[in-house]
């Protein structure tokens, strides 16, 4: 099973890319959200549950996607060389 890595950088599935910030609990079912920020525009903070942010793209609903999940963890290197 895939985990979530915090404070890294996830590419969604139409091509944008957001920051994991952190992990959060609804206080009312206990489910598990993920905290994340957009990287363009704005910059704004949004929540997802865990399930969601995790799964599989849906094939039928958008089978041109080059991506298996919803979001995908991107590796970024450094252009300064660190």
């Amino acid at each position: 099973m895939r985990e979530i890595q915090l404070k890294r950088v996830y590419r969604h599935f139409k091509g944008d890319y957001y920051l994991v910030e952190d992990l959060a609990h609804d206080s009312e079912t206990g489910e598990l959200y993920v905290v994340y920020r957009k990287l363009y525009g704005d910059g704004g903070l949004w929540i997802r549950p865990l399930s969601m942010f995790m799964s599989k793209v849906d094939k039928e609903k958008y089978p041109n996607s080059p991506q298996e999940y919803r979001f995908e963890l991107q590796e970024i290197s450094s252009k300064a060389g660190h």
